[in-house]
């Protein structure tokens, strides 16, 4: 009886509940960042990994830079604070979401260098958009997590929509960075659904070659086929052959 309780709850009150709680902030790189715990998909914590990483990449300042799946954006706002781009665009399904980014860009003062839309997947982004750099910490799992849409791919539909449509958006020689977690995929789950979408990884970085039993988070690196790597790339390639 308590565990049918727990379940009504969860998927009958707290829904209506969470629109009610209250903002947080986190300060990241100098930014105020609106959240609500719910949120939060991990971009806060293990999504920061993406400063260190792209800073001993030497990664230049990017002109544009995308967060797919941003949830209150965590991972885009510390990138523009680390000066590790010049502008930002982020999307995600969840209006609750988008909210919490148009608070922070308002906060701000953001809004000459930040955009934000509600969209499911790209579906609903403008044509206009056009991205230098690509980051994102999709959901992770394709058998796990059921109904939770921040961690929860079934049949790595988002994933493979993304890749799908996203190469009318990246300039040439615009990099996607996804960080992924080797619980739940390894680099080569991904590999044939990339390539069939005319795209090629070019990188990775922390992956194993399994799945493990617990959470190994790594990234993985993407470019249209084609294209040619940027230097910082090159560099990364040079030093994993």
């Amino acid at each position: 009886m308590a565990n049918v309780l727990k379940q009504f709850r969860r998927r009958y009150i707290y829904p209506w509940l969470k629109p009610l709680y209250p903002y947080k902030q986190a300060t990241l790189a100098g930014t105020r960042v609106s959240y609500k715990n719910h949120l939060d998909g991990g971009g806060r914590g293990f999504g920061q990994d993406f400063i260190p990483l792209l800073q001993s990449l030497g990664l230049p300042r990017q002109p544009r830079a995308f967060e797919w799946c941003a949830g209150p954006g965590f991972i885009g706002f510390s990138l523009l604070g680390h000066g590790l781009c010049e502008t930002l665009c982020l999307a995600d399904i969840n209006p609750e979401s988008v909210s919490a980014c148009e608070r922070t860009i308002a906060d701000n003062a953001l809004s000459d260098r930040v955009s934000v839309y509600c969209s499911d997947n790209l579906r609903d982004i403008p044509k206009s958009e056009q991205w230098d750099l690509v980051v994102s910490n999709p959901p992770h799992f394709i058998d796990e997590y059921l109904g939770n849409i921040r961690a929860h791919d079934p049949d790595w539909r988002v994933h493979r929509d993304f890749f799908g449509a996203v190469a009318p958006f990246l300039k040439r020689g615009a990099v996607i960075i996804l960080q992924e977690n080797n619980a739940g995929s390894t680099p080569d789950t991904f590999r044939s659904m990339i390539a069939e979408s005319g795209l090629t990884i070019v990188f990775t970085h922390g992956d194993l070659p399994f799945r493990t039993a617990g959470h190994q988070y790594y990234f993985i690196g993407i470019m249209r086929a084609g294209d040619p790597p940027p230097p910082w790339v090159r560099a990364l390639s040079r030093s994993q052959s």
